[in-house]
């Protein structure tokens, strides 16, 4: 490659890439432009030269594509928090089946031109769906500030009003700030590493209660803070601290400081319970379709015995256990099979089982456990080599497999493929 960085460049936009950015080529180099569409004719700036490609800044669009749309987001380019609101929405559906064609042209599974893909099944109202609000907190100039770090960096994008988020928890977000302001509670800091760093708010949809964490590298006193703040929404039922001494999101230890210890929720015909750090989606209305596809794809009977894989809390698994003889469940975090143990007996369920482990299977099959079905919903690095060793030894009929990776579904596809016929794909639109 001849390219160099602040070089500038024409280039035609060929496809899209898995995080939205255009990509074309410039005397056969691959370059990826964000914020390039499929189609358009661009100028462009080098920013980064790699081994086997270049990443650039779109200067210019010289042809723009006719599916490109000004973004409602006031802060949509600078916040990188979205990444596609510049494509009409039915594109953007289009955009995300064809990155399953692309994941499995990379990988290639057995027999994987014949896989039948199905169009992405889209929101109805593809704004204000996120549930689940994790902002950053910092302090500049003596005024406390929440939003998202602008792509690549830590520099804070204030944010009071965004598109996607939820709009009970944007509101309870800008007062939580306000309310941080008039406390002069302490705000951390990159160099003093001391001070309330995170806040997580999340509304259940069914019950419209609100839960939150408060993520913080010292103790802080939120007595007043709190007695004003659920005064103003009586909505929150739950507040929660979690102490964060790493550079990770959350720490380990998290202690409710006011209200009840869960929120409900509901999804297809059921309840269930929701700690403040237990995993659900963020999409409570494409939750619903998701797992509604789900129950479909697997087709069980009473007469079959059901493995639910990564369980979490047991929302995706309860959508099948009045329709199996039994159903078992595995997961290697406690707090999540404690709600899921509680969350079945609530719903008074005597035939779910489930445990703390990591590789459970071969010991279930050793005590006389068959199943003839099996979920997973593994997080984005796919499945986890054990069990997907498991999985190909022991081979339960059919199984259903929920992805949040396109990408490591085809990879994991490429050993599943080998035992099981695919027998379709079908994308649900989550964000």
């Amino acid at each position: 490659m001849n390219l160099q960085v602040k070089q500038c460049i024409p280039l035609k936009i060929k496809r899209m890439g898995i995080n939205g950015e255009g990509i074309g080529f410039y005397k056969k180099t691959l370059v990826f432009v964000p914020g390039a569409l499929k189609g358009e004719e661009v100028f462009c700036q080098i920013v980064s030269v790699k081994r086997n490609f270049v990443q650039a800044k779109l200067l210019k669009i010289n042809k723009a594509s006719k599916f490109r749309v000004d973004p409602e987001c006031g802060v949509y380019e600078e916040c990188g928090g979205c990444q596609l609101m510049h494509l009409r929405y039915d594109k953007q559906l289009e955009f995300k089946t064809d990155l399953l064609g692309q994941a499995l042209k990379k990988f290639k599974p057995a027999n994987f031109e014949s896989y039948e893909i199905r169009p992405t099944i889209g929101m109805k109202q593809p704004q204000h769906y996120r549930a689940k609000l994790q902002f950053q907190i910092r302090s500049f100039g003596g005024s406390v500030k929440a939003g998202l770090f602008a792509e690549g960096s830590h520099r804070l994008i204030n944010i009071d009003d965004c598109l996607v988020q939820d709009e009970l928890t944007q509101a309870i977000m800008n007062k939580v700030t306000n309310l941080l302001d008039k406390y002069k509670l302490p705000i951390y800091n990159e160099r003093k590493i001391s001070g309330i760093r995170t806040v997580m708010i999340r509304r259940a949809l069914g019950s419209n209660q609100v839960q939150l964490i408060f993520v913080t590298s010292n103790p802080v006193s939120l007595t007043k803070l709190v007695k004003e703040l659920t005064l103003s929404y009586p909505e929150i039922v739950t507040v929660a601290v979690n102490y964060n001494y790493s550079s990770e999101i959350y720490g380990q230890e998290t202690e409710i400081i006011w209200g009840q210890d869960t929120i409900q929720e509901e999804v297809l015909d059921y309840n269930f319970a929701l700690s403040p750090r237990a995993f659900y989606q963020l999409n409570p209305k494409q939750t619903e379709v998701l797992y509604g596809q789900a129950v479909e794809a697997l087709e069980v009977d009473k007469s079959e015995h059901l493995i639910d894989a990564y369980c979490g809390v047991g929302t995706i698994g309860l959508a099948f256990a009045k329709k199996v003889s039994t159903i078992r469940g595995m997961d290697i975090i406690p707090e999540a099979i404690e709600d899921a143990r509680k969350n079945a007996e609530s719903l008074g369920l005597d035939n779910a089982h489930y445990e703390v482990a990591e590789d459970i299977i071969p010991r279930w099959y050793k005590e006389g456990y068959r199943a003839d079905a099996l979920i997973v919903d593994p997080p984005r690095t796919g499945l986890d080599s054990k069990l997907l060793k498991t999985i190909l030894e022991y081979t339960p009929k059919k199984m259903v497999y929920v992805s949040c990776n396109v990408s490591t579904l085809a990879r994991d596809l490429v050993s599943l493929a080998k035992v099981y016929d695919v027998n379709y794909i079908q994308s649900v639109d989550m964000f």
